[in-house]
């Protein structure tokens, strides 16, 4: 088995010298903001935080013992507090955030904290537009299930482990690296996987070119003797940085990792795996997504390349349950499905649905689409319309800000000029109770498969729904 470098993995925050004892974050409901702190909560730092609604993620938190408050007072921050954490995402003008600039204790963004906690360690960074999160989800769940070991800082809850972070005692970690506010730039990467680089966040890198170069930039910050995965189809591929480079692809036979033999099966696929090193033959994943087995196949080639082989490989694809909320199968009978995806770019809608209809043919699809930001709406409107147009039938939610402000002109129904079914709709969250209601009626369609889609808060409605799809 290969070695990874032997760094010291001990971590002190930095404090001119002086440990941490409570660390408060804000934003803390976070999916990145999550993975900190329970890493932090598990070796033993003090850790709470604020966030500004309650969901699954900070009730889990909330669960493993870390205290989480979601009203703006000065009085829920704890004494003591040493050390604070923030997202981009957290407005400035909270009273909390303000207060806390006024303790004078350092402020540091998450992507600071995650450059020092994997500073001394071998780090396997995944980045992309998408696919960044399963892929990355899959790499640590291969290296734990083979008992080979990692940390890992996952942008989704892993279904097997149920959580988007652990520890082990190897000197290796798995990060999903974030490309939004350029925090991937902060990353010292041993292992880069790069699996798309499609135009996104534009209100921050301004053009797609901008947001191609910080990708080249990242493959530039691979250590001496690190090693690139990419997929075969960047049109930049050859300006990335790295000497030892391999690419992966689902099909196509160009590239050093790809798959043949793909067949669908009825809870996923079952495909033999070309590697520069021979076949892994009768690779089986259990999950749905033909985009899925291009995740994995990128997540062989890292897992590969650390040293893992071919039977672990093999053996941790077929027991894979998956990421929480990316081609989730949250209810199924023997007339309706529902499949539930994170999906917020044009891209990934595409993959979504395309996958939906081959496991699915003979299922009438109704997409329920909740826009991710009033500039992401505005800049790929277009996208997303031809996307949404590989859904029988679409209902659209409010845009989700986020962290902006809303845009005028700037609304779901833009979306609605630009995309082809003859179903269309756009619902408050109010009047969705009401479709829902109908959906669940026996119709004239047949078999139907409803897809949720977006990445705000579109699952708050998902114990409604799925009382619905019980109890009609």
């Amino acid at each position: 088995m290969r070695q990874t470098p032997n760094r010291d993995r001990s971590f002190v925050f930095p404090l001119a010298g002086k440990e941490i004892g409570y660390v408060y974050f804000l934003g803390i409901g976070g999916i990145g903001m999550s993975a900190l702190a329970r890493y932090l909560n598990t070796a033993g730092y003090a850790v709470c935080g604020y966030d500004k609604s309650e969901s699954d993620i900070t009730r889990g938190l909330q669960a493993d013992g870390i205290p989480v408050h979601y009203t703006d007072e000065v009085s829920s921050i704890p004494a003591g507090v040493q050390l604070v954490v923030y997202t981009p995402a957290v407005p400035t003008d909270l009273s909390i955030y303000q207060h806390c600039i006024q303790l004078g204790v350092p402020m540091k963004k998450r992507s600071e904290v995650l450059q020092s906690l994997t500073e001394k360690t071998y780090n396997a960074c995944v980045a992309g537009t998408h696919g960044k999160t399963t892929t990355s989800t899959l790499i640590a769940h291969i290296l734990r299930h083979s008992e080979f070991g990692c940390q890992a800082y996952l942008g989704g809850i892993s279904v097997n482990y149920q959580t988007n972070t652990w520890s082990s005692d190897r000197n290796v970690s798995v990060i999903e690296a974030d490309e939004y506010d350029r925090s991937f730039l902060r990353l010292h990467p041993d292992l880069a996987v790069i699996t798309a680089m499609d135009p996104d966040h534009l209100d921050i890198y301004g053009t797609a070119e901008a947001m191609e170069e910080a990708y080249i930039e990242f493959t530039g910050l691979l250590s001496d003797g690190g090693k690139l995965i990419y997929h075969h189809s960047l049109k930049r591929a050859q300006e990335l940085h790295g000497n030892d480079r391999s690419s992966y692809s689902l099909l196509d036979t160009a590239a050093d990792y790809h798959a043949h033999a793909l067949a669908v099966e009825s809870d996923g696929y079952r495909f033999d795996l070309q590697t520069p090193h021979g076949v892994i033959a009768d690779c089986r994943l259990p999950i749905g997504g033909l985009h899925n087995v291009e995740n994995a196949i990128a997540a062989a080639a890292a897992a590969q390349t650390i040293g893992i082989d071919s039977d672990s490989i093999r053996t941790a694809l077929s027991c894979f349950k998956g990421v929480k909320r990316r081609f989730e199968t949250v209810y199924r009978n023997s007339e309706k499905v529902w499949i539930d995806d994170y999906a917020h770019h044009p891209e990934e809608l595409r993959a979504l649905l395309q996958s939906v209809r081959d496991l699915y043919p003979n299922h009438y699809m109704r997409l329920v689409f909740q826009p991710h930001l009033f500039t992401r709406t505005r800049d790929l409107a277009d996208a997303f319309g031809e996307a949404l147009s590989l859904a029988d039938e679409s209902l659209l939610l409010p845009i989700y800000p986020a962290r902006e402000l809303p845009i005028e002109g700037i609304r779901s129904e833009m979306i609605r000029s630009k995309q082809y079914p003859t179903g269309f709709s756009v619902h408050s969250k109010e009047s969705f109770m009401d479709w829902m209601v109908q959906q669940c009626e026996p119709q004239e369609d047949g078999p139907t498969v409803i897809v949720t889609a977006g990445a705000g808060d579109i699952d708050q409605l998902y114990p409604m729904i799925l009382n619905r799809l019980k109890h009609p």
